[in-house]
């Protein structure tokens, strides 16, 4: 089980003496747990997580021992039998809003219209709080008419909400460009005017810093018949490269690019680098420390790369959430 720093762990306990509120989150659309692990770093405690996805099952039970993840459709989950809870949390499905994706939101069936079981079960439970995340896309999708119909949903239901974009690189000091799109939600509009976003902070740490030392050479481009250009175009070891079908594409800002689920369907979606053996892609570890996992987190020996590639860019910077969910329950408090 992923172990909470000492903050965390004195924030999450409640004595006779100590009558602070430990405030429960319903962890939706959980995937690998990303969201779980920076809300639990902040003092919340998880009461029921979900996702559709069996192997993430396996992934994020290997690491939460404590309240595992239920695989289940959450339009089949009556509200009735999901526990109590005080936050709902939501990296609900990307894929309809993303730029990368059809664009069809709403229209999605099964993704896109998964909002509206959020707001089923935020109507039928009422929790103080919400927090959702999703591409930076959500707020210009079908000129912005998508996001008008979220952000009404929610004040509908009587949420005071703020919206901002936040960045990995910019605000949870990771060497990833990676910008999503927020929203936290208040019941309370005292709440909701003590809640700030996190500001920005210098990022300090580099490609270099989340690099393994050991590596298979399963990673490496040598018997590939592309290596040929990659080893002429892939000349710096501090930059991070992409494979275009037929281009090499350097990411000048010295960063890696954002991290997709399309790293699971094929090597040439896997960011490249140059080390001292050669050209290669990052490996699944280095993926999930620019995505601000612990070491500790376990993955499955029985998933495949391409399994472990998909779950790490479908998740989130836990580092980012961190931040957000300090805010919140600063706000909460307060």
């Amino acid at each position: 089980m992923i172990k909470l720093n000492k903050d965390a762990e004195n924030a999450s306990k409640t004595t006779p003496n100590n009558e602070k509120k430990v405030y429960k989150t319903l962890d939706l659309f959980a995937g690998i747990g990303g969201v779980r692990i920076g809300f639990e770093r902040a003092g919340f405690t998880t009461v029921f997580g979900n996702d559709i996805d069996h192997y993430c099952k396996v992934t994020y039970n290997l690491n939460f021992k404590e309240v595992p993840l239920t695989v289940e459709d959450i339009a089949k989950i009556k509200s009735d039998d999901i526990p109590s809870f005080d936050i709902l949390l939501g990296g609900f499905p990307c894929q309809p809003f993303s730029i990368a994706g059809y664009r069809r939101g709403f229209l999605d069936t099964g993704r896109g219209d998964l909002f509206f079981e959020i707001v089923r079960i935020l109507r039928d439970k009422k929790p103080e709080a919400l927090f959702l995340e999703n591409v930076k896309n959500l707020k210009s999708h079908d000129k912005g008419r998508t996001f008008k119909i979220i952000s009404e949903a929610l004040k509908d239901l009587g949420y005071h909400i703020k919206v901002e974009v936040l960045n990995s690189m910019k605000h949870g000091n990771i060497p990833q460009n990676r910008e999503r799109v927020f929203i936290v939600g208040f019941k309370s509009k005292k709440n909701l005017d003590a809640f700030k976003f996190p500001e920005t902070v210098l990022l300090t740490k580099s490609i270099k810093d989340i690099l393994e030392t050991d590596v298979d050479k399963k990673y490496y481009y040598h018997n590939n018949s592309i290596y040929p250009q990659l080893d002429k175009e892939v000349v710096s070891d501090e930059c991070v490269y992409q494979w275009r079908r037929k281009y090499v594409r350097e990411n000048k800002s010295g960063v890696c690019p954002t991290l997709t689920a399309n790293m699971g369907t094929g090597g040439h979606n896997v960011p490249l680098i140059r080390d001292f053996h050669g050209v290669r892609k990052l490996t699944p570890r280095e993926c999930a420390r620019l995505q601000g996992f612990p070491d500790e987190y376990k993955f499955p020996l029985e998933l495949t790369d391409s399994k472990l590639y998909k779950q790490i860019g479908n998740s989130v910077t836990i580092t980012v959430i961190e931040r957000v969910a300090k805010q919140i329950k600063n706000a909460l408090v307060d």
